[in-house]
């Protein structure tokens, strides 16, 4: 399943590493995470759901849902998708239950850190915020679960629109590469420090002048707790990726299409070998054309509304190369027991229900989910941030003020967790955020650039596709109004 020929992507050959899954030998990649390699060898069941055991496979590639816990070496529930594969491990199914661990493994004391900025996510807003607010004089503490930063720009092949202030022409990929090496930069220079394969676990204290987080780091089966006291936390962990109700949602075969992206981008193992696309908004069009550079097949996008609800450049890309978008139609059901074996779509009258006699069986062996995303808020729920249920934004999200900061003093929120948009704008909002905490801080006054930020912020949103994000930030920036005071 290793893609072996991409027009953009160049997939080397890596050093093999060994491992075992259930007593079987396998071989995987450096590079790799666990549930990458399995998928590289063929396995796509990872898991079993707790309350029917029926097969669960990969379906975030984030390590935002359960359907790829297993148990390494010993350690039950560990997330496969984000967890880096390592020389001689033992993968295991756990089964319904995970039980108690069978191996030793150790959690070192704590270790105080004192930083002025924590920024929590290392995706394009995190990225922005950290280098900002470090470029100020601020010091600064980067925390991200995965094995690397850059969050969904390492997996986006596709060239940005926009300005040249925003990268217009440059692919994500390189726009990561470029983020990362502004911010190694700062690092060597002593503002920065990175930490990755790290979980913040929670707000233990909040005063006036700093909050404490906890935050565990893992190397490989040892973990370290730290105790991080900052002066202001920006927190940009992204979103999640959304799902649709019908029979089989659940089969392994059936991936978020962030998910698809990871496996193809960032592993270049290929997802499946004939895909039905749900959802033609930019991201189900964008990876639609992905999946084709992959050399994977496309049957067909099917979207429930009338109308394509991305790019129409990206939709005549796809028909340009054969591939129908049906509109108006959506997936009714999953075909097979164990696994995607193909999918009934029907067709949607103009009250969204299934038309009589409408559904068609076609073949596939995998179902991709381009449905929208929900802002990941529970940090913010569990810090005390007040938060709101606003449709334009994706779903409920912390209330924040044009800065950024939410209902606590020194709390700030960027990115899609603050609101479903697209990576651009993630930047711009992150380097607000970073900007304010560190004039907040006293780091700086140069509210001139805030300014630009802002001003940079309000042309991305012009024009009719920015419609919704400027509704849903008014309606919040609007609530950050009423009077309360913040805590």
């Amino acid at each position: 399943m290793r893609i072996q020929s991409h027009p953009i992507l160049d997939f080397q050959q890596r050093k093999k590493l060994a491992f075992s899954f259930n007593a079987q030998p396998l071989v995987g990649e450096q590079g790799d995470t666990i549930a990458s390699a399995l998928h590289a060898a063929g396995i796509t069941t990872l898991t079993h759901s707790v309350r029917y055991d029926s097969p669960r496979g990969f379906f975030c590639g984030i390590g935002k849902c359960s359907s790829c816990l297993m148990r390494v070496n010993g350690i039950p529930n560990v997330r496969t998708c984000i967890a880096p594969l390592h020389e001689g491990i033992r993968v295991e199914t756990q089964g319904t239950y995970a039980g108690l661990p069978d191996a030793e493994f150790q959690t070192h004391s704590k270790t105080t850190i004192r930083v002025d900025v924590l920024v929590v996510g290392a995706g394009p807003a995190g990225l922005c915020a950290a280098v900002e607010a470090a470029s100020q004089g601020a010091t600064v503490l980067l925390v991200d679960e995965n094995p690397s930063v850059g969050g969904q720009l390492i997996k986006q092949t596709h060239k940005f629109f926009g300005s040249k202030k925003e990268r217009a022409g440059t692919r994500g990929i390189h726009i990561a590469t470029e983020l990362e090496g502004e911010l190694r930069g700062l690092e060597q220079q002593g503002h920065v420090r990175v930490m990755t394969e790290a979980t913040v676990i929670g707000c233990y204290e909040r005063r006036a002048e700093h909050h404490r987080f906890g935050v565990v780091q893992r190397e490989q089966y040892t973990s370290y707790l730290y105790d991080v006291q900052c002066r202001a936390a920006i927190i940009a962990c992204g979103a999640m990726e959304n799902m649709v109700l019908f029979p089989g949602n659940d089969l392994p075969g059936v991936y978020g299409a962030g998910a698809v992206q990871t496996l193809m981008n960032v592993y270049g193992v290929k997802p499946g070998n004939r895909v039905l696309m749900v959802g033609a908004g930019n991201v189900g069009l964008i990876v639609s054309y992905q999946l084709l550079q992959a050399g994977i097949a496309v049957d067909r996008v099917v979207e429930a509304a009338p109308i394509i609800g991305g790019y129409h450049v990206h939709a005549a890309k796809l028909r340009r190369c054969g591939v129908p978008i049906h509109t108006s139609h959506s997936i009714k059901e999953v075909l097979g027991d164990d696994k995607v074996q193909g999918a009934v779509v029907v067709a949607l009258d103009e009250h969204w229900r299934p038309k009589p006699g409408s559904e068609e069986r076609i073949t596939c062996d995998t179902i991709c989910l381009a449905v929208g995303l929900t802002p990941s808020t529970r940090l913010l729920a569990q810090i005390g941030a007040h938060q709101s249920f606003i449709p334009e934004a994706g779903g409920t999200v912390a209330v924040h003020d044009q800065h950024m900061q939410t209902s606590i003093k020194g709390v700030y929120v960027a990115g899609d967790a603050s609101g479903i948009e697209e990576a651009s704008t993630a930047m711009i909002e992150g380097k607000i955020a970073g900007l304010a905490a560190a004039v907040s801080l006293g780091r700086t006054k140069n509210q001139k650039l805030l300014s630009q930020y802002h001003r940079d912020l309000e042309q991305l949103r012009a024009g009719p596709f920015g419609e919704k994000p400027r509704i849903a930030k008014t309606k919040i920036t609007q609530l950050a109004e009423v009077p309360h005071a913040r805590v």
